[in-house]
């Protein structure tokens, strides 16, 4: 990934927030057939492997599982806020001219090496944190107990486990901070006025922290 040394980001804690925030991931492995990708919601287990491990499931009838072999090295991809930037919001527009329109996002690859579990003691695990992890932010949390016991077993035979231990993240968080504090400001405005409050947000929060707020 091109990542200019003004929009890189090293903070694991700030990138491992960004998992756990928008935790569908793009899953790049390479096939017999070329390059594949996946769109999967993974847990992050930072404690686990020397940089982390994600955790997830696919489909049985995905042949994800089969083509990939332990210790594969794969790629995913998460995004986080993004959207466009008009130039029309840099207050110096009015004065040069001299800007053309840009998109900003946050970013985050991880690489690591992918390995395969088919047991359906691990899967009903996973499934469980998954559950407990996303129903805990509901009014009114599903629980598996809800489900039959023979509907919920029909449905674990239907997955199967994936990790991956990480061994490369990198992070770039393109949120306008090479423009100035006025063109920065109105750039901030006007993703509010669009009604993009979560990039506004992400934006503020760089600016922030690079003075050191």
């Amino acid at each position: 990934m091109y990542v200019p040394d003004l929009f890189a980001e090293t903070d694991t804690t700030l990138l491992f927030a960004l998992l756990r925030e928008f935790p569908l991931g793009m899953l790049v492995t390479h096939t017999s057939g070329g390059l594949d990708a996946n769109h999967v919601p993974f847990l992050l287990d930072e404690d686990r492997g020397a940089a982390g491990t994600l955790v997830a499931h696919v489909a049985r009838a995905n042949p994800l599982w089969q083509e990939a072999v332990d210790g594969d090295e794969v790629l995913v991809v998460f995004r986080g806020a993004q959207g466009y930037i008009s130039p029309n919001w840099y207050p110096s527009k009015q004065e040069t001219h001299r800007h053309v329109p840009t998109w900003n996002y946050e970013v985050v690859h991880v690489h690591g090496c992918v390995r395969i579990i088919d047991d359906e003691k691990y899967v009903r695990g996973v499934v469980a944190r998954l559950t407990r992890e996303h129903e805990s932010r509901l009014p009114e949390p599903w629980r598996m107990s809800d489900a039959p016991a023979d509907y919920l077993a029909e449905q674990l035979a239907h997955i199967v486990g994936i990790e991956i231990d990480i061994t490369r993240i990198e992070g770039k968080l393109k949120l306008s901070q090479n423009r100035t504090p006025s063109d920065f400001e109105g750039t901030v405005r006007g993703v509010e006025g669009s009604g993009n409050v979560a990039l506004a947000a992400a934006m503020r929060r760089v600016n922030e922290r690079s003075r050191g707020g």
